[in-house]
C-alpha cells in the first residue's frame, strides 16, 4: 500500500511540474491525428481549423493565455529577417538541384497548375501548420525546455511527412530544427511561416514549369 501511495505521489508530482507542456503535447498530437483521420472540409479548411483556430481556442481556455504570446508577435525581424534572406537563396539552389529528382517531379506535377489558386491555398494551410509547430508547440514548450523544445516540434513535424517522397520526408528532419531554431531565435513563428511558403512555392512553380503534365 504504501508502494502504491508512493508512486501516485511520483505521478501527481510529474502532473503538476510538467501539466501546461503535457496539455500542449496532448492537444497537438490530438489535433493532428484528427485531421489526418477526420477532415473538415477541403485540405485547406482543415488544416486551418486543426492547426490554428483549434490550437488558439485551447490557449484561450484551457491554458488562459495570449495568443501572441505563442509566435504571433512580430518578434525581432532584425534577427529573422538575415535568416530568411539567407536561407531562401540558399534554399532557391538546393530546390532548383532537387527538381531533377523523378519522385518530387511525379509527386509534385498537377494537371491544369494555376499558380494563384495554389499560392492562396498554401498561405492559409501553411500559415497554419506554421502555427502548430513553430507556434503552439515551439513557444508553448519553451517555458519548460528552452531551446529543447526546438528538438521536440520537429518530431511531429517530420512524422507528418510521411507518405510523401523519401528524399522530402529525410530532409524535415534538418529543415524542421531549422524553421524552430529561426522562430525561437526571432522570437516569432512568421519567419518559419515565410521560408516555408518561399519553399513551397517556389518548388512547385519550378516543378510545374519545367515539367508540364500534358494530359
Amino acid at each position: 500500500m504504501s508502494m502504491f501511495k508512493a508512486e501516485l505521489d511520483s505521478f501527481t508530482q510529474f502532473l503538476k511540474r510538467y501539466g501546461r507542456e503535457a496539455f500542449i503535447i496532448i492537444f497537438a498530437t490530438l489535433f493532428i491525428t484528427l485531421d489526418s483521420y477526420h477532415p473538415i472540409g477541403n485540405e485547406w479548411q482543415s488544416t486551418f481549423l486543426y492547426f490554428a483556430v483549434f490550437p488558439i481556442l485551447v490557449i484561450l481556455i484551457i491554458l488562459r493565455k495570449n495568443p501572441l504570446d505563442f509566435g504571433l508577435r512580430l518578434g525581432s525581424p532584425r534577427i529573422w529577417g538575415f535568416w530568411v534572406g539567407v536561407i531562401c537563396l540558399a534554399a532557391a539552389v538546393i530546390l532548383y538541384a532537387s527538381s531533377f529528382a523523378p519522385s518530387l517531379q511525379s509527386y509534385y506535377r498537377t494537371n491544369d497548375f494555376k499558380i494563384l489558386s495554389y499560392f492562396l491555398t498554401s498561405c492559409v494551410s501553411l500559415c497554419a501548420s506554421e502555427f502548430m509547430y513553430r507556434g503552439f508547440l515551439l513557444f508553448g514548450l519553451k517555458e519548460k525546455f528552452q531551446e529543447g523544445s526546438i528538438l521536440l516540434q520537429m518530431i511531429p513535424f517530420a512524422l507528418l511527412h510521411l507518405g510523401k517522397p523519401e528524399l522530402e520526408t529525410v530532409s524535415t528532419l534538418l529543415t524542421g530544427i531549422l524553421f524552430g531554431y529561426v522562430a525561437y531565435r526571432g522570437k516569432s513563428y512568421w519567419p518559419a511561416f515565410i521560408i516555408h511558403l518561399f519553399i513551397n512555392i517556389f518548388f512547385v512553380v519550378l516543378i510545374n514549369i519545367k515539367y508540364p503534365l500534358h494530359v
